[in-house]
């Protein structure tokens, strides 16, 4: 397979679409973002990796960030975390709160705000050591000791985030969190502002690709815990469009409002993307196309 020629022409023909989209102009340090940025990577599982365009460019990865949390609370806890978030897709905005009051405080699934800040919140009761921990865990499953937080994303989300907060106090006032609503914040801001590029992104979510083990070769979690993760990827990792990401890319994804979409053909390869415009529903409408092209060029689904 020519991946270097196709990634050229995915590129080619994604470019139109720049000029459309809105970045997230909500969060200050990404509405200054230009929308004209495009990269892709692509990392096989035998190690071999393609790019081209703004592949290496660092960016705020956002919400792509839940699925590391999420693989971390199931390594530290088994599946001690689906008592308190369930697993089915939310068919709402990725923040309502409406849902989150009307299922008592039970989020959908762990890929939406709410759910994200509960998964949060195991890790912190869970290990004492929350943000090392973390941070640890994102670094061995990238095999990368370079990864870390973006200071200034951080800060702006929990200075600007009222509407997460809002959750996270509505979590509190059903009981569905363990901890300090303020340390969850804190620690929810923190995992959103992992900054990578496309690169470091194939490298930190190889293990959904090779049966749980990093670019190293380590274990990072178990052949079974990678199959629920990438089935949740599938049915809840791009909001509340993840029917119309299936039937147009057909394979495992996480999306976030940096712009960035990672997706996972087990067992070949994982793909990255970037591109800041965003669609009505939070995801990249060029990243979500090129993705659509990739598996079409190539032939290839979960499907």
């Amino acid at each position: 397979m020519d991946y270097a020629q196709i990634l050229a022409e995915i590129e080619a023909e994604c470019r139109p679409l720049l000029t459309q989209g809105q970045v997230a102009d909500y969060i200050e340090p990404l509405a200054r973002v230009s929308p004209n940025r495009f990269g892709m990577a692509l990392r096989t599982v035998d190690g071999e990796t393609y790019t081209v365009g703004d592949a290496e460019q660092s960016f705020s990865i956002q919400s792509i960030a839940k699925v590391l949390s999420l693989a971390l609370a199931m390594q530290l806890d088994g599946d001690a975390i689906w008592k308190r978030v369930g697993r089915e897709p939310s068919g709402t905005a990725f923040n309502s709160l409406v849902q989150l009051e009307a299922e008592n405080g039970i989020p959908r699934n762990p890929m939406i705000n709410a759910g994200a800040l509960v998964v949060m919140d195991a890790v912190l009761h869970t290990s004492p050591l929350e943000e090392d921990r973390l941070l640890a865990f994102v670094r061995q499953a990238a095999a990368d000791d370079t990864l870390g937080y973006d200071a200034a994303v951080a800060e702006a989300e929990y200075a600007g985030g009222h509407g997460n907060r809002a959750l996270v106090y509505f979590l509190r006032y059903f009981g569905a969190l363990y901890g300090d609503p303020e340390r969850v914040m804190e620690a929810y801001c923190r995992l959103c502002s992992l900054a990578m590029s496309c690169t470091e992104l194939c490298h930190a979510f190889t293990f959904l690709a090779t049966g749980g083990h990093s670019p190293a070769g380590k274990q990072v979690v178990s052949p079974r815990q990678v199959k629920r993760l990438n089935a949740v990827m599938l049915t809840c990792g791009v909001y509340d469009e993840a029917g119309d990401f299936a039937y147009r890319v057909g394979l495992p994804a996480k999306s976030g409002v940096g712009g960035g979409i990672v997706a996972v053909l087990p067992g070949e390869f994982v793909a990255a993307v970037w591109s800041p415009g965003l669609g009505p529903k939070g995801n990249s409408l060029a990243g979500t196309m090129a993705l659509e092209l990739l598996t079409t060029k190539t032939g290839t689904s979960i499907f």
